[in-house]
């Protein structure tokens, strides 16, 4: 009977120690399931992996281009139809409302988390937001000041200038037939718009100025995002106060005074609001094209709007911008055709490239009794190495 009770209580010692190991192993695995799904939610890195994952090339410069459109006729609405002819100060609503729609995201925890600050200098972030506020606030003067063609002219310059910045900058260069790819680019859209420049002193200095901070305020957005963990959320979050302090200070030296006897009835508040929304929206997607392609290849989605704008207005609308115009338009979009093509072969050629090479397993001799025998360590040196 003793022997009997012995192998009893051996069986339950066995049976509760194996529903003990099972409930540990349960639990690492769920230990192991929260901190990867914390690692893609509340780390700079996992958020960045998220949007990479959800917002590829494709995706974010089709969004970009979408907003873009969508922008240019609410800001013709505002600035025509409504009569607020102050565009600092809409820039500056732009702005703000971007401002006030994170802090409702970082309230509700969306907000993805930023980089630690040791890894990106202050210095950084405050000349991105001072870039930032010069690029938005001169690119709506000129717009007001000039006519749509010298504004893309003007645009033309941004693709020299961030060339020449990038290799002063980081040593980057470009292939010859990207350059060739890009002139082509430059001189079309130049040949589309020519027939609607109109020069002015004022206006040509105002689109002149704002080249150079229009191309370092590309090179930022995409270097912080692809160098660090910065998503472009995160770092519209740090860079919006300096930006808003910067047009707060242009604004007295660019906008027209009235600004406070303009009518700010419900529909003209309606339509500025809208504008802002689409602000905010412009923002966020040209700073994830930025992020998934590079500032030259945005330049070129701009230009790609250009065309396309002129191009649907003479196939919709029957406008009739000119036989040169649309010559020059379809020699543009033919050049952006082979520099997206070239861009997609480095692409694939940098993930050929990634790919592990794959090496027949090596087969180790067998120890002879003279050598002691020991526990096999894994060879790191050569990750092609069989285990």
């Amino acid at each position: 009977m003793g022997l009997l009770d012995s192998l009893v209580g051996n069986e339950v010692k066995k049976f509760v120690k194996r529903k003990d190991s099972d409930a540990g192993e349960a639990g690492r695995a769920l230990e192991e399931l929260r901190g990867s799904i914390y690692n893609e939610i509340r780390t700079s890195e996992g958020a960045k992996r998220q949007q990479q994952r959800i917002c590829g090339p494709v995706v974010a410069m089709t969004f970009n281009f979408i907003v873009s459109v969508g922008i240019i006729l609410a800001n013709k609405l505002v600035m025509g139809r409504v009569g607020f002819k102050f565009p600092i100060f809409l820039t500056l609503i732009h702005y703000v409302t971007s401002w006030l729609l994170l802090a409702i995201f970082k309230t509700l925890s969306i907000l993805p988390v930023a980089p630690p600050s040791r890894t990106t200098p202050f210095s950084s972030i405050f000349s991105l937001g001072a870039v930032m506020a010069f690029a938005s606030g001169l690119a709506n003067t000129s717009l007001k000041h000039n006519s749509v063609g010298f504004y893309q002219m003007a645009k033309i310059a941004v693709t020299p200038t961030i060339v020449s910045a990038e290799f002063i900058l980081f040593r980057k260069t470009i292939s010859f037939n990207k350059v060739l790819a890009l002139a082509v680019v430059s001189a079309g859209v130049a040949i589309a718009t020519v027939t609607d420049v109109e020069f002015n002193v004022f206006g040509a200095l105002i689109a002149i100025a704002w080249i150079v901070p229009s191309a370092i305020n590309k090179i930022l957005w995409s270097n912080l995002q692809q160098q660090a963990n910065w998503t472009a959320l995160a770092l519209m979050w740090k860079t919006t106060p300096v930006t808003i302090f910067f047009l707060l200070a242009l604004m007295p030296w660019l906008d027209p005074p009235g600004v406070l006897l303009f009518q700010w009835d419900f529909n003209n508040t309606t339509a500025i609001l809208i504008s802002a929304l689409l602000g905010f929206l412009l923002q966020w997607s040209g700073a994830l094209a930025l992020g998934a392609t590079s500032a030259t290849s945005h330049v070129v989605l701009g230009q790609f709007k250009t065309c396309v704008i002129l191009l649907g207005g003479y196939l919709i609308f029957n406008s009739d911008p000119g036989f040169v115009s649309i010559c020059g338009a379809l020699a543009a979009l033919c050049g952006m055709s082979v520099y997206t093509s070239l861009n997609l072969q480095k692409s694939q050629d940098n993930v050929s490239m990634q790919l592990p090479k794959q090496s027949l397993p090596t087969l180790k001799p067998k120890a002879t009794n003279e050598e002691s025998v020991e526990p096999d360590v894994e060879d790191t040196t050569n990750p092609t190495t069989a285990v």
